[in-house]
């Protein structure tokens, strides 16, 4: 006998003599239906006990939150709300649970009290889906870029180098913090320490993915960045992973189209493999949605989105478009926007880029060449002087979702940029090596993978689309 997934029986269309499962149970009731779950699918095969002819021992075990091992046939169900059921003959408990203590009953749980239980809060079906969303995205992601000709590349997680230049990184260091070696300005002595240097966690991957494209042509890194920011929102971690391609001989206007590209193949990725898992998501957001005021509900689903996504071509704007098209809109000028934009030079906040999206151009938006005194110093300066080849795409609910750049490949203005701002030419040699030995145009973007696990599933905290969240004060489990 072939143990078989829920899923996999669920999809039966035959009736079957013998078939086996293993699962958690979700409900136990009238002493004859179990409602099993396996984490293949969001839906529950009921097994059907004759519980007359069943150990009255066994039955008090099945509890919800046990483990069982259950073999039976499967037949056409008799009740609504499924089409196969399991006409149970053997129950084998393989994994207890105290029904008094067990945290994840079923009822409806505050997601507040799941992050506490973030242990089990897969057992549910909301996190139980957001995590096979967050699966298929990850897989569609290397599929993407395995099939489009790039190499994948493991970046550092420890660095030497901080590539946003914000300091808000975690020390790495295996120093006695309560006694650490001085130098003779009575400073930490970090020539001691494991590495020979101050060294942290990384924020990006961005600068070494660079040095390999500019030897491999076309890659990208996908694992875990950090930022010690003491922040407390719903948009931030300070673990998160990110993915960020790196292509040589490829200008700002190519950094677009594949950015477009990609973001349209990984989102009709789930639309085409989660269907199940969409639509229960989809209904969550629908019925919270009507739980807010009229003036903060979305004008669309969240699969209404994701084809937003997929079925409308990106509309390209400049930086100085957009402010004067900001400038000259309504909320600006009856002091809506929580941000008023003055003047050019502004670093647009959420509300102004989900306006353009949402509003305005009624599509997703790549807006390009921004102030350079807004963006990083590795990014690629235009002929006027005043603006970088930057793009940053918008979308719906959301706002900004991946940012990049053209990086800058000439050696003596990449030079005076990083004097510009007391970045130190010592600790980037390897950085400006490239600039020296066979330089070239080359782009690339970055996407936080948690911001669109958080679109794609509709989602509102951060720390719900990642399996265990590190922040401020919690690093649980």
């Amino acid at each position: 006998m072939q143990l078989r997934t829920v899923s996999e029986l669920l999809s039966q269309d035959i009736t079957l003599p013998e078939v086996e499962v293993k699962g958690w149970v979700r409900t136990f009731r009238a002493k004859r239906f179990i409602a099993l779950n396996d984490g293949s699918t969001l839906n529950n095969i009921q097994c059907v006990v004759d519980f007359e002819n069943t150990d009255e021992a066994i039955l008090k075990r099945i509890t919800t939150g046990a483990a069982l091992h259950i073999k039976g046939e499967l037949v056409e169900s008799q009740g609504k709300g499924q089409n196969v059921e399991i006409n149970v003959t053997s129950i084998d408990i393989l994994g207890d649970s105290d029904p008094e203590t067990f945290p994840i009953q079923p009822k409806k749980h505050s997601f507040e009290f799941l992050r506490e239980n973030a242990h089990l809060r897969t057992r549910t079906n909301t996190f139980s889906a957001v995590m096979r969303l967050r699966s298929a995205l990850s897989f569609a992601i290397h599929k993407y870029f395995n099939e489009n000709g790039f190499y994948y590349m493991h970046a550092p997680i420890i660095t030497g180098s901080d590539a946003e230049g914000a300091g808000e990184m975690f020390r790495v260091t295996n120093l006695d913090a309560k006694n650490p070696p001085l130098n003779d300005e009575d400073e930490v002595d970090y020539k001691e320490d494991f590495f020979g240097k101050e060294t942290n966690l990384t924020v990006s991957g961005q600068l070494e993915a660079e040095t390999y494209a500019m030897s491999l042509g076309k890659v990208y890194t996908f694992g875990p960045t950090f930022r010690a920011e003491n922040s407390n929102t719903s948009r931030h971690l300070a673990e998160f992973w990110m993915i960020e391609p790196e292509v040589a001989f490829m200008d700002l206007a190519g950094n677009m189209d594949l950015a477009e590209d990609f973001m349209k193949s990984v989102i009709s990725y789930v639309l085409e493999n989660n269907h199940e898992d969409l639509e229960f998501l989809d209904k969550r957001l629908f019925d919270e949605e009507k739980t807010k005021p009229q003036a903060e509900r979305s004008d669309m689903t969240l699969i209404e989105k994701l084809k937003f996504v997929t079925e409308n071509n990106f509309k390209r704007v400049s930086y100085t478009e957009a402010i004067d098209i900001l400038r000259n809109s309504k909320p600006n000028k009856k002091k809506k926007f929580k941000y008023i934009i003055n003047e050019w030079g502004a670093d647009l906040q959420s509300e102004h880029e989900r306006f353009l999206v949402e509003k305005h151009f009624k599509c997703p938006v790549i807006l390009f060449d921004y102030p350079a005194n807004i963006k990083a110093f590795y990014m690629r300066l235009n002929e006027d002087g005043k603006t970088v080849r930057a793009m940053d795409i918008l979308f719906p609910g959301i706002g900004e979702i991946v940012g990049g750049a053209q990086r800058e490949e000439r050696l003596d203005i990449l030079k005076e940029k990083m004097k510009a701002l007391n970045i130190d030419e010592e600790e980037l040699w390897w950085y400006l090596d490239l600039r020296k030995y066979g330089t070239a145009v080359h782009s690339g973007f970055g996407l936080g993978f948690e911001r669109l696990v958080m679109f794609a599933t509709g989602m509102s905290n951060i720390r719900d689309v990642i399996p265990f969240p590190r922040t401020p004060q919690n690093a649980e489990f």
